[in-house]
């Protein structure tokens, strides 16, 4: 549990002195956000319909941008090497790197939507809807992607493989967190339910997704 914080804390100090996790995340988000307007136009009624679809597809894009310096940066240093010799089981390492991803690139997403859902003609509970289904969501997004990260990280041009393995895997996630967005605003669907497959997405690519990046670091580089 001691290397699996340092790890944590580690990559969390690296990607706010950088400014390769939360600064970068939360400027495109926001660049998204605010040009949408201008290309739907001046509905409002519009606008507000195509609010969750638009803060979700701007937070699954922030969220891949980030994403190829997940063990990226470990692996040009070194400290790849030595994370994967160490004693520390390779699968808690890669879920401890992942959880340090979401918390300085994820989380400052989830609290920028309730200012940029303003932006949108979204009132308090369509935006607390979006929020709660990012909170939701955006934890499958960095699990998922965390396994196009560690098959990219020894190959060339990793950064366009990682996007067209990474993308199809986030369609599902993408369609039920604006689905159960939508149904806040529009019905005529429930919320729990898309929700609850939602939830259910995120726990499937916490178990998976530290397997499936270990097993690839593993055979990348030996």
């Amino acid at each position: 549990m001691t290397a699996l914080s340092a790890i944590i804390r580690r990559d969390i100090r690296i990607a706010l002195r950088v400014g390769g996790g939360a600064l970068i995340g939360v400027l495109f988000f926001l660049t998204v956000v605010v040009l949408m307007p201008f290309a739907v136009g001046p509905d409002l009624a519009q606008l507000s319909r195509l609010g969750p679809a638009i803060l979700w597809l701007g937070a699954l894009l922030a969220s891949l941008l980030t994403l190829d310096r997940l063990f990226m940066a470990d692996h040009e240093d070194g400290s790849l090497d030595l994370i994967t010799m160490s004693r520390t089981p390779l699968e808690l390492a890669c879920a401890a790197k992942a959880l340090a991803h979401w918390l300085a690139a994820g989380l400052p997403l989830i609290v920028a939507t309730p200012v940029l859902g303003l932006l949108l003609n979204l009132d308090m509970v369509a935006t607390g809807a979006v929020a709660l289904t990012l909170l939701a969501g955006t934890p499958a997004l960095t699990f998922t992607g965390m396994i196009g990260a560690a098959l990219a990280v020894t190959l060339h041009r990793g950064g366009l493989l990682m996007a067209v393995l990474v993308l199809p895997l986030s369609i599902p996630v993408l369609i039920f967190g604006v689905a159960a967005s939508q149904a806040v605003i529009v019905g005529p669907m429930t919320f729990g339910a898309p929700f609850s497959i939602l939830c259910a997405l995120s726990l499937v690519s916490l178990v998976i997704g530290p397997f499936a990046a270990a097993a690839s670091l593993r055979h990348g580089l030996d």
